[in-house]
């Protein structure tokens, strides 16, 4: 199935990864749990696809989610939010995690620019550290107003 072709695994991520810098391809790198797919997530995603050739999405594993979330989280579970992304057309790969955070899984990718939500201060953006040692960019993208996943299930649970 061409989606799952998309969804890699770490000893493919770092063949792919090798291929990429050999075809000299900007990685943009971002990461998180999507639940709940939204035109926030959308936005967001395109917008840092825009920054670069290759849009690799680090997505959280289901118990990496609940840590971070709550038990009742997430509503989907892993196969089928990396499916969802997988669709997209502007997103390239998706790589499982299950640490509460990407720094190691950044490390391995070394990404050429690592984007997040511009409500976090780039200086305080997990691997940061990494990417602006090898000479990559920090960015941070604005959410469109009025979409979150936590909104979307309070509202339909009152």
């Amino acid at each position: 199935m061409i989606l799952e072709q998309k969804i890699l695994s770490s000893k493919n991520l770092k063949s792919q990864l090798a291929l990429w810098q050999f075809q000299d391809k900007k990685v943009v790198f971002t990461n998180g749990c999507f639940d709940i797919i939204h035109a926030g997530h959308i936005d967001y995603l395109s917008k840092a696809k825009d920054l670069g050739d290759i849009l690799l999405i680090g997505l959280n594993t289901d118990d990496s989610v609940r840590r971070l979330k709550g038990e009742n989280r997430p509503v989907n579970d892993e196969n089928a939010r990396a499916i969802i992304l997988a669709a997209m057309q502007f997103v390239d790969a998706i790589v499982l995690f299950d640490e509460d955070t990407p720094y190691d899984l950044i490390k391995l990718v070394q990404p050429d620019i690592l984007v997040k939500g511009s409500d976090y201060k780039p200086e305080d953006i997990v691997g940061a550290d990494i990417v602006l040692a090898k000479g990559g960019e920090i960015k941070t993208i604005d959410f469109l107003e009025g979409y979150s996943t936590s909104r979307i299930i309070e509202r339909i649970i009152g």
